[in-house]
């Protein structure tokens, strides 16, 4: 993601958007909305390489993904970049009551939706823009998809909008940190990186969010914050 110095009306257009903390680099609207039609086009090209079968070892980290989300019987779940659903046969198992999958890609929501969890409601939509009613979700999972989010500040305001107090926010990588890296070069739009625990806990406590769990491995990443009641 670029840091962007800013003047005039564009300054004031992001000091507004952020208000008074901005834990997050600030980005202009202008380069959001390209960043995201590119990342659109990429995925809606490359769709069906994110289909099993997946790499050795990671459909057991993708279940430790989700447990750590503490998903309830009854619960609502948001599922961030879901791509063509990865997590959702996951999530499934802990018999929530509605399960939402956002994606800025509609190739990957199609696949999703038509031949993959016809039952699952799909949203196209960056999640910054989500309009789900206020203190709806219970559990919300960014898996794999952290560093293509572009307006974190908008992204994490928004979600803490939408979710219920106490409820849990997973951000994941079933490859690691390093993984995240190993792309970065040459790759068509940037990828931030995860944070480290000390970041994290800055980044987001002026979004309302302690954490809860911090895992760091080689091959699996996962943080997980708690809205604060």
């Amino acid at each position: 993601m670029t840091r962007c110095t800013k003047t005039g009306d564009e300054a004031r257009f992001i000091k507004k958007r952020m208000g008074a903390v901005a834990p997050f680099k600030a980005v202009s609207e202008k380069e959001i909305l390209r960043i995201n039609r590119l990342q659109r086009k990429t995925f809606d090209r490359l769709y069906h390489l994110f289909e099993p079968p997946l790499p050795e070892g990671v459909p057991e980290r993708l279940e430790k993904i989700v447990v750590h989300g503490k998903v309830h019987k009854g619960d609502t779940v948001l599922d961030v970049g879901t791509g063509t659903g990865i997590l959702i046969s996951i999530i499934g198992k802990y018999e929530p009551g509605r399960i939402y999958a956002c994606d800025l890609s509609e190739a990957m929501l199609d696949q999703l939706r038509c031949k993959n969890y016809p039952n699952v409601e799909t949203i196209l939509a960056d999640v910054r823009d989500l309009k789900l009613a206020e203190t709806s979700i219970d559990v919300v999972f960014i898996n794999a998809c952290y560093g293509n989010i572009v307006d974190k500040t908008g992204a994490f305001r928004n979600l803490n909008r939408m979710m219920k107090p106490h409820g849990r926010l997973v951000i994941s990588h079933p490859l690691g940190k390093s993984f995240i890296r190993s792309l970065s070069a040459g790759h068509p739009f940037p990828l931030d990186e995860f944070p480290e625990k000390p970041e994290a806990a800055s980044l987001f406590k002026p979004f309302g969010f302690k954490i809860e769990t911090f895992i760091d491995e080689p091959r699996l990443y996962i943080l997980v914050v708690s809205k604060v009641g």
